[in-house]
């Protein structure tokens, strides 16, 4: 079944406060119009309370289908309308998002589960990619010079024509405009599959950037999971892909693109390591510890998994329990997305501590009153060892694992050996051991005093190893150089009397 966008849907989303409330289906935005997906539909949960808030259509390999020619038969006129006013596309969105900013913040504290602060900030951060988006024609126009007598050549960055993007639960607005921005502006067209357990976040999108003015079929979303994902992947007109996810599906997925000559860049899972030097300042480092591992519920590639205690800290470690115990779950963390998920992360906790980990903040089998979700409470793990799952393994949720050295060199060994490389941070007040500890992190991402370094733009976002499969960055201008090919043009329109062969 096909509706008109005129029609009112999707219908606005009313919560503006964590009272569970239901919403519509979630269906597919095809060539400028809803329609629901040909692969049945699956529930989707408000993981504060573990309800039903809607259900989300999936889509099989034939609605790929029809949105890869929506998207084909769009991209013409697209790659023909000048820079500039695609650009204007984005400046309207921008004014529209900033306009139902409570409606987006509270949909995405529903869905995913986030408290309403940091919704707000990931919603706030997705606008912040629209503005670099905006910027793009002032930093990436192609350069031409005259190389010779009456030869000129330049450089064109040609948009690929029809690309597609895969994305996560944990940010459901954010992290489509990692690719978003740049994807458009370059001029191609484009097909975002959304996490099924978080699809009205890409919904609500589709539905501001077709009020924004963007031509039917520009932007497509399709619902669904795996069968949708390899459809994608294994469509001939699919010139270039993004994915953001677990390591093990970004692998996988880099591998089957590549393998058909797809243009791929899969980001994929993390483990960051935090260390810790005696001469940190005590506060700064216990309170940024604190909220980098419990911030969004530990669901982010970016928080913190490992502090790594270099020689006496022990007045930080328990200065930061300190910060964790005063936590508020509920209020100052969300839940986790699922109870699958959450059964994974206890098994990794039971698991450290049956093989000698000390539990000195325990949040298992936490409760809020009135919210029968998916619920942890803010964990440390200390006297973790590298044999252990928890140390190897991503854990993606509010825990903590402390190991100790008793060097610098050997936490920075310890960091090295990581097979994930995306983030590293060094907690001191000493600029020779910063300079020291950055310059030698085996991360793409790394801070000093700072739990979470992600840069902003126009910095671009990525990692290294096997936190990365794929050259270059998704953001910033590496990801306008990503769903860009150039195009070089040598030009020659008079003769010279001194030319000669080369010329």
């Amino acid at each position: 079944m096909t509706t008109s966008a005129k029609q009112p849907y999707p219908p606005i989303f009313t919560a503006r406060s964590y009272d569970f409330i239901p919403y519509a289906p979630a269906r597919n935005w095809i060539g400028g119009a809803w329609c629901d997906g040909t692969s049945g539909t699956e529930a989707v949960t408000n993981p504060r309370y573990g309800r039903v808030m809607g259900d989300v259509h999936l889509s099989g390999a034939g609605d790929v289908a029809r949105a890869v020619d929506a998207a084909k038969a769009a991209f013409p006129g697209w790659r023909d309308t000048p820079l500039k006013e695609r650009v204007q596309v984005l400046y309207r969105l921008k004014h529209l998002m900033e306009e139902n900013l409570e409606e987006l913040v509270w949909l995405v504290s529903h869905e995913n589960g986030k408290v309403r602060a940091q919704a707000e900030g990931s919603v706030l951060k997705a606008i912040e990619c629209i503005e670099m988006g905006c910027s793009l024609p002032n930093m990436v126009p192609g350069g031409h010079i005259d190389v010779s007598r009456g030869i000129n050549c330049r450089v064109d960055h040609v948009p690929l024509g029809v690309c597609a993007g895969v994305t996560p639960f944990n940010f459901p607005i954010m992290v489509p405009f990692w690719m978003l921005p740049q994807v458009l502006v370059s001029g191609n067209c484009f097909i975002l599959k959304p996490s099924e357990q978080v699809p009205y976040g890409a919904v609500k999108l589709a539905a501001l950037f077709h009020e924004a003015g963007l031509p039917p079929g520009v932007l497509n979303v399709v619902h669904g999971k795996r069968e949708a994902v390899e459809a994608l992947v294994d469509h001939l007109d699919v010139k270039a892909m993004g994915f953001v996810g677990s390591t093990r599906v970004a692998r996988a997925v880099y591998e089957r693109g590549c393998a058909l000559g797809r243009r791929m860049l899969c980001l994929g899972s993390a483990k960051n390591h935090l260390l810790v030097v005696p001469d940190a300042d005590i506060e700064l480092t216990a309170d940024t510890m604190a909220a980098s591992f419990t911030g969004c519920s530990g669901q982010r590639c970016m928080a913190a998994a490992v502090m790594v205690a270099v020689g006496d800290v022990q007045h930080i470690i328990d200065r930061m329990a300190e910060h964790v115990r005063a936590i508020r779950l509920g209020e100052g963390m969300g839940p986790i997305i699922s109870e699958a998920a959450l059964d994974r992360i206890t098994g990794l906790i039971n698991g450290a501590e049956k093989m000698g980990a000390s539990v000195i903040v325990d949040g298992r089998g936490a409760k809020v009153d009135g919210c029968p979700g998916a619920w942890l409470g803010p964990t440390l793990i200390d006297n973790v060892t590298p044999e252990m799952a928890a140390y190897q393994e991503e854990i993606f949720g509010p825990v903590l694992c402390i190991m100790h050295t008793d060097t610098l060199d050997e936490a920075l060994a310890l960091e090295n050996s990581n097979a994930y490389g995306n983030a590293a941070s060094i907690f001191t007040t000493r600029g020779g051991i910063a300079r020291y500890a950055t310059e030698r992190f085996e991360a793409g991402m790394c801070g000093v005093n700072i739990g979470v370094p992600v840069p902003r733009e126009p910095f671009s976002f990525g990692g290294w190893n096997w936190s990365k499969f794929g050259h270059g960055d998704l953001t910033g201008e590496d990801g306008f150089r990503f769903w860009t090919r150039p195009r070089k043009v040598t030009e020659k329109w008079a003769t010279h009397e001194d030319e000669t062969w080369m010329s």
